[in-house]
């Protein structure tokens, strides 16, 4: 094996001591009630009249691809936060190409396996291996955003317009956790607005102001217990 074919998956790399993440990045997780207690609001039928719950957001960076570092090929979509140091950030990705939203690397044959991207602002990306070798390119733009996460620790209950039928009233409840519906607590219930404007379901109470089969006006009165 010739000198120059050993010493390939080292081009355009330098070996640097600051190669991994010197603070782990914990996703944030906030809960949320839309419309706040108090508001008046007109949806339309299919439309959420009343959501609560908890939202996993995760911060990134967004990358249109695909791009060229050093020895490896990173596609377009997101890459989740791993770590950070005093110079940037450093992010996961889909070996061998994307997933869905999320962004893939793939790396050139003789090239070193990738551990982390790491972002610097000032439009430069790296790719860090496994022996803790950097490639680095100026010029590689990318954005930082913050994505909600599909995760066991998000959960959200929705109270869902359905119509009216005379003087009554349709509402779907629906709950989901890691953006999966659980069918199991799923229900329609029908309320008769000739008896009470305000309707009741899991502690959450709602003042019907007008409601037909094109939308609804509502004030929200609490929400779910």
């Amino acid at each position: 094996m010739s000198i120059s074919r050993v010493l390939l998956p080292l081009v355009a790399l330098v070996l640097s001591a600051c190669a991994s993440p010197t603070q782990v990045y914990s996703s944030k997780t906030e809960r949320f009630n839309r419309p706040p207690v108090g508001q008046t609001a007109t949806v339309s039928v299919g439309d959420e009249l009343l959501s609560q719950g908890t939202l996993v957001e995760q911060d990134g960076i967004e990358i249109v691809g695909p791009m060229e570092v050093s020895l490896y090929t990173l596609s377009g979509g997101f890459y989740p936060q791993t770590g950070q140091d005093a110079d940037g950030t450093y992010h996961s990705f889909v070996s061998g190409g994307s997933a869905g939203e999320f962004g893939g690397l793939r790396k050139a044959l003789l090239a070193d396996p990738p551990k982390h991207i790491f972002a610097r602002d000032g439009d430069r990306i790296c790719v860090v291996t496994i022996l803790n070798l950097v490639g680095c390119e100026d010029g590689k733009p990318f954005q930082r955003v913050v994505r909600p996460l599909a995760s066991a620790d998000s959960f959200q209950q929705t109270l869902i317009y359905n119509g009216t039928l005379g003087s009554k009233i349709n509402i779907a409840y629906r709950e989901f956790s890691g953006n999966r519906a659980r069918p199991a607590f799923n229900n329609e219930v029908e309320y008769d607005l000739s008896q009470s404007q305000e309707i009741a379901y899991k502690g959450a109470r709602l003042e019907i102001i007008e409601a037909n089969n094109s939308g609804i006006t509502y004030r929200v009165l609490s929400n779910f217990r």
